[in-house]
């Protein structure tokens, strides 16, 4: 309802996402930073504030806001609590505020206020009203309303008023008395996970010591201690589900499956059952069970792979016909991706008129596993699926499982993944396996880190994946290997890797394509599990240094820094509260030395040129004295990369 009294109008200019169709979003401990416009007819001082609260709390949180240009004010505010907040911001015209300008303007200009300070006096009676509480204030109050009232001591009056003291009672005793709000919106906030973890993928058919042997949960379970040394807190497997026999590929995708090939993985369905069943030759559930129970004894969570499509001989395929569209020919055409063909993989009707049971049964599906002890999915080619099925979804399990991530793998049109953030999706995989020279990084990091894009979507950076063999990593550069992981882990909070083949330098590729030759997706691989190269060192000491510098665990701090060569990189990161900075620096060229001068963010590290500040590497333990603005770096492709910590 329209208060003709209120005068001030306010409006949130940015967080907002489709005029606040969406929700923002933040993990625990994040803080909001809100600018908003506030405008006022006529010349009062108005003053504003950000309101937030807990969806379902009856009273809202406030923090003043601050004017940061004409008519432009800027806060912020931290949550604190998983779940959706409300936030708006409110303004008022401050009546203190105003009469206390009014008179310093008169009594500098020479003029007698003895009006101006007896018109105070209301001001002041509602003050003690509205903050019966604040005895301190009511007390300071009280003696300067007698001062006005004595008409012996003007002067003091004058000076009593004008004072530090009644100009902060003024401040924070404000007399709200015809306030007004702009439109509320909404901030989604997830655990910490969410924003700052390090995914390892393997195969579990591939965990047996045993060559040639099939892998089972129980020998996952022998690996986790080697996930935990490398520092990895994310351990995904592609589905563990039955593993369809019809149309099976075999090995290198050969579109037959000869006797013994175990087909691939997201061909899910067979006798042995769908998308709610283990596949037999992995064991258990309660084997599976027990690895995610140990698991999360080691603070490392399971990645369950959540793939809307099925093998010919799903269960579903018999008992739901129409959960599939059928062609003349009495067959379902399988999915494609030209020029890719999955032969093995029949796609799922969404527009089915039996769409309600479907969904029902997706939701029932993906809660029988949270039920099982799963916290995270890594949701395959999402953006084939309808976006409010995933809203609905999404919805759905955070009613009764509101700890559960998404990850997103969806390589398309940016709009189509950034509008998955927006409808619930926790974290997406992206484009920077295909971003190596030093201006794609930089316009990439632009578009994740800035504007509506940054409020909504998580990124998490993979150099390969079994889909992604690129053509720069095809030729087994054990330099370009380390400068890719080390990108992928300082660029973003959250960054994945396909681990033993990254590891082991497999690079061997198809003839013209991104694709590894001999797949595993299609076989089964036996690693040495035992190896430990610089790989695997790195891995160690990047997990370790990203625990331990809050500077590392957020995307959005990401800022570019000025260096002289177009074949390095450097940014910087900075933690929210100030007091930990990292300055990262990448030869880009995993052939040559690199050498250029490099601009030093000063004005970030709180330092002028002239005055000393050490550049702690992380990496090598060096450590560097820097006492100016610009500064020579120099990198050679056997150590491609500093990692400074930044102490002044």
């Amino acid at each position: 309802m329209v208060n003709g009294q209120s005068r001030v109008f306010t409006a949130i200019l940015s967080p907002v996402v489709d005029g606040g169709q969406y929700s923002i979003r933040r993990v625990v401990g994040e803080e909001v930073y809100i600018e908003s416009q506030i405008i006022c007819d006529g010349h009062d001082v108005i003053q504003a504030e950000i309101q937030f609260k807990k969806e379902g709390e009856k009273s809202w949180h406030a923090h003043r806001i601050w004017g940061i240009a004409e008519d432009k004010w800027a806060g912020k505010f931290t949550v604190d609590n998983q779940g959706t907040y409300l936030y708006r911001v409110s303004g008022w015209v401050d009546h203190g505020l105003t009469w206390r300008e009014g008179l310093v303007k008169k009594y500098n200009d020479g003029q007698f206020v003895k009006t101006e300070l007896h018109d105070g006096i209301p001001i002041f009676e509602a003050i003690k009203k509205d903050y019966k509480s604040n005895s301190g204030a009511i007390a300071k109050l009280d003696n300067l309303i007698a001062t006005i009232q004595d008409e012996s001591k003007y002067d003091l009056a004058v000076h009593s008023a004008l004072s530090d003291d009644i100009q902060y009672i003024l401040y924070t005793c404000p007399e709200k008395k015809f306030i007004s709000h702009s439109k509320e919106y909404k901030v989604y906030v997830d655990r910490p996970r969410a924003l700052f973890s390090a995914w390892y993928e393997f195969f579990p058919r591939s965990a047996s010591e045993t060559a040639g042997q099939h892998g089972t949960f129980k020998d996952c379970i022998k690996l986790l201690p080697r996930v935990k040394e490398l520092g990895f807190d994310v351990l995904y497997f592609p589905p563990v589900h039955p593993i369809g026999e019809v149309n099976r590929k075999g090995k290198n995708n050969a579109t037959t499956a000869e006797p013994g090939d175990v087909g691939s993985p997201w061909g899910i369905g067979s006798k042995f059952g769908g998308h709610d069943a283990i596949h037999p030759d992995l064991g258990s559930l309660e084997d599976y069970k027990s690895l995610i129970d140990q698991a999360k004894e080691m603070d490392i969570e399971i990645a369950m792979d959540l793939a809307l499509q099925c093998a010919p001989d799903h269960p579903w395929v018999k008992t739901h016909p129409n959960w599939f569209k059928w062609r003349s020919d009495g067959t379902v055409q399988y999915a494609e991706n030209p020029p890719k063909k999955y032969q093995d993989i029949l796609p799922i009707y969404f527009e089915t008129e039996d769409w309600k049971a479907l969904w029902t049964a997706i939701r029932d599906v993906v809660i029988y596993w949270c039920k099982q002890g799963i916290t995270i999915f890594r949701v395959d080619n999402p953006h084939t699926k309808p976006f409010v099925f995933w809203e609905w979804l999404i919805a759905e399990v955070k009613k009764e499982y509101p700890d559960t991530l998404f990850l997103s793998e969806a390589f398309t049109r940016s709009a189509l993944m950034f509008h998955l953030g927006k409808i619930g999706f926790t974290q997406s995989y992206t484009y920077f396996s295909w971003k190596n020279s030093k201006w794609e990084l930089i316009d990439y990091m632009n578009e994740l880190t800035k504007g509506t894009t940054a409020q909504i979507f998580r990124p998490n950076f993979w150099p390969n994946t079994p889909d992604i063999n690129t053509f720069p990593m095809q030729n087994g550069n054990q330099s370009l290997y380390m400068l890719r992981i080390f990108l992928a882990a300082t660029l973003s909070s959250s960054y994945g890797v396909y681990g033993p083949a990254y590891e082991m330098l497999v690079h061997q590729a198809m003839p013209g394509k991104e694709e590894y030759y001999r797949s595993e997706k299609y076989e089964i691989y036996n690693w040495d599990w035992n190896d430990r190269n610089s790989i695997t060192m790195l891995y160690t000491m990047l997990n370790k240094i990203r625990n331990a510098h809050p500077a590392l665990q957020s995307t959005n701090n990401w800022e570019n820094v000025t260096v002289q060569n177009d074949h390095m990189i450097a940014y910087y990161k900075q933690s929210q509260d100030g007091k930990d900075m990292i300055l990262c620096v990448v030869n880009l060229n995993p052939f040559e030395k690199q050498s250029g001068s490099l601009q030093a963010p000063l004005h970030r590290i709180g330092v002028h040129p002239g005055q000393q500040y050490l550049m702690k590497d992380l990496i090598s333990g060096n450590g560097y004295i820097w006492n100016q603005e610009w500064n020579y770096v120099a990198l050679d492709p056997g150590l491609p990369f500093h990692l400074f910590h930044v102490v002044v």
